[in-house]
């Protein structure tokens, strides 16, 4: 069986399911070859979407076309808009999702696709033609061959699961590991290395007193991820469940304790780096030994269902210290699991060694995306996946690539960041990594990035008008608020009874609206209609277009200097360095810069100056070399 296709997809994870579908909404004729026709874009780990930055993410795989922030709208059980105490730049949503309902939803957007083929198999070798991939072949013995192929293999490239001293092979608990494409690729060149993440028990919640547990509920007026003009499941009347909030204490660390000796963490049967920020609850004890609580969550899997995720007690103790210690928590005396908590170790490729389009240096076809490529996180592997896709179809066209800058997206930071500073661990994205927080606010993504996907063929016409037709309602709003004025008579009733001070005289309402206690929402409801009529604008405005404007007119000193600071860099940016170029030839340069320039390869000036070793004096040395 040999058949051809312009892009085939290994993986039908987060990352490969976006990358499927972006690479055939663009006109490929693609190929999704994947273990388990259920489980596409499963929730492996926590059953939600978003958090903090990767709520960002999420909303920018939205504005540029993709498909998350859809399926996670028509599969939500609760909706929350985290940091809301803080300013805009943090503001992050996120939602718990139907683990099921989500698989379930993303495999009928695929199988609804014209111009997508899906596959039942496992990726066993890559084909190739010197040193350009051209197909692969499944354990079935099915070939098929493509100018362009994208792996997303995730957590299954050599996947091995630990239960306290017992191991054995997977990818998940009862899926089966993969082999042969880590060797192929190694006897080729390529970088490997091991990771190592891990999963909570999965709990029956009727086994629960929820009563002794502090409840956790979504937000009053819950918020959807997409920009389209769908409601979320939740929006359209379905009840919100809940969360719940309990603790940990020191009999329950004495009992994980106990385990220690038989972790495959501390027996060295693990050799994997685990991820920095979400530790297991043993990484915690050892860590914090003082600490006599850590905080711990129960997170609904799905509405017809009794599981529920504990999420920060992720482990791979031996079975019987996991439930000794669950049964010491205050609630869980009589819990009873579906599933005990494990931890997988895997094989990842060093990052560094893919360009910015996330295709291999030195494999022409070749494109990564997701786990394999040291990150953790839906949402991180879902944003790889959308540009690889996108990138694998403009260079079967034999078109430029598309790539997206620190300074326009958290997809950028992200990828710029695995590219130019590589992994010891695996990848997290959090706000503090981006430079211009402001700037790439998650209420602003389909501003920053719809126009640029529109561009390529990605974002439709629809989703295009919608963007414009939003920022020109903001934009008559600002002028309106940086025009009309309202007087003490029409404004002071409301000042008092936000607890601000009271006008003297007749202000803007942009001016008024940069007080903390006022809110350009309710300052609206004191505007006379003719002022509305006069803008060209309706009387009750959406609340995200005024919420844009009211960030715009609160942090306008910020957003302009961030924005100053991201267009001296965007120079750099521009400064291009040739793929070939032999870095030994520049004089001047430091021993260690010239060693991470030659083992990175940065494609830009601005690259190479974020690498680790190369000093503002080498950039320079760069630049005068440059003619610049």
């Amino acid at each position: 069986m040999l058949e051809e296709y312009d892009v085939i997809v290994v993986g039908g994870g987060h990352a490969g399911c976006e990358a499927a579908m972006a690479a055939s909404n663009l006109g490929s004729r693609t190929l999704l070859v994947s273990m388990d026709l259920r489980g596409f874009a499963r929730m492996s780990c926590n059953p939600a979407v978003g958090g903090i930055a990767k709520g960002q993410i999420v909303r920018e795989i939205d504005a540029m076309g993709g498909y998350m922030g859809l399926v996670t709208d028509a599969c939500t059980l609760q909706f929350r808009m985290l940091n809301r105490s803080k300013g805009p730049a943090m503001w992050s949503p996120r939602a718990q999702c139907d683990k099921q309902q989500f698989s379930q939803v993303w495999r009928g957007i695929l199988e609804n696709c014209p111009r997508l083929d899906i596959y039942a198999d496992l990726a066993v070798s890559l084909e190739f033609d010197g040193n350009r991939v051209t197909g692969v072949r499944t354990l079935t013995g099915a070939r098929f061959s493509a100018g362009a192929v994208i792996l997303c293999a995730g957590t299954f490239l050599g996947g091995r699961l630990f239960i306290g001293q017992t191991s054995f092979e997977g990818g998940r608990i009862g899926e089966l590991s993969s082999h042969g494409l880590t060797g192929q690729l190694k006897s080729m060149g390529v970088r490997t290395g091991r990771m190592k993440t891990g999963t909570p028990p999965r709990i029956d919640i009727s086994s629960v007193d929820t009563s002794l547990l502090t409840l956790q509920l979504g937000d009053e007026d819950p918020e959807r991820f997409s920009f389209s003009d769908v409601p979320s499941a939740i929006q359209s009347g379905a009840e919100q469940m809940p969360c719940y909030i309990l603790h940990t204490n020191r009999e329950v660390h004495d009992i994980l304790r106990s385990g220690f000796a038989e972790s495959p963490l501390f027996t060295g049967m693990i050799s994997g780096k685990g991820p920095r920020y979400c530790p297991s609850i043993e990484d915690k004890l050892r860590v914090f030994p003082d600490k006599d609580s850590h905080q711990l969550f129960l997170e609904p899997e799905g509405r017809g269902t009794n599981e529920y995720y504990l999420q920060g007690f992720s482990s791979s103790l031996p079975l019987q210290t996991q439930l000794d210690a669950m049964h010491s928590v205050k609630g869980l005396e009589k819990v009873r699991i579906f599933k005990p908590a494990y931890a997988v170790e895997y094989d990842y490729f060093d990052p560094v060694q893919l360009k910015a389009s996330l295709e291999m240096k030195d494999i022409g076809g070749l494109f990564l995306a997701g786990q394999v490529n040291g990150t953790t996180g839906y949402e991180e592997a879902a944003a790889q996946g959308l540009m690889a896709g996108i990138n694998a179809h403009l260079r079967t066209r034999g078109k430029e690539p598309f790539t997206l800058s620190r300074e326009e997206s958290y997809i950028g930071v992200l990828i710029d960041d695995l590219i130019t500073k590589g992994v010891d661990e695996p990848y997290r994205m959090f706000t503090s990594r981006a430079e211009y927080r402001i700037l790439l606010r998650q209420d602003n993504a389909d501003r920053r990035l719809t126009a640029l996907s529109h561009s390529i063929g990605l974002a439709s016409d629809r989703r295009m008008r919608m963007m414009e037709e939003k920022y020109e309602r903001a934009d008559a709003l600002s002028a309106m608020c940086s025009s009309v004025n309202l007087s003490a008579s029409q404004a002071n009733a409301y000042l008092r009874g936000a607890g601000s001070a009271e006008l003297m005289d007749s202000r803007k309402i942009a001016d008024i609206a940069l007080r903390p206690e006022v809110r350009l929402s309710e300052l609206l409801s004191l505007v006379p209609d003719e002022e509305f009529e006069k803008h060209s604008l309706p009387k009750v405005i959406d609340r995200h277009v005024t919420e844009s404007v009211e960030i715009s007119l609160r942090y306008s000193g910020y957003i302009e200097r961030e924005r100053l600071m991201a267009e001296k860099i965007r120079r750099l940016e521009d400064l291009r360095i040739p793929e070939d170029f032999d870095f030994s030839l520049v004089s001047g340069l430091t021993i260690e810069c010239r060693q991470k320039l030659e083992r990175y390869k940065p494609g830009t000036i601005a690259q190479a100056s974020r690498i680790s070793g190369v000093s503002p004096s080498d950039i320079a040395v760069l630049l005068v070399h440059f003619g610049r």
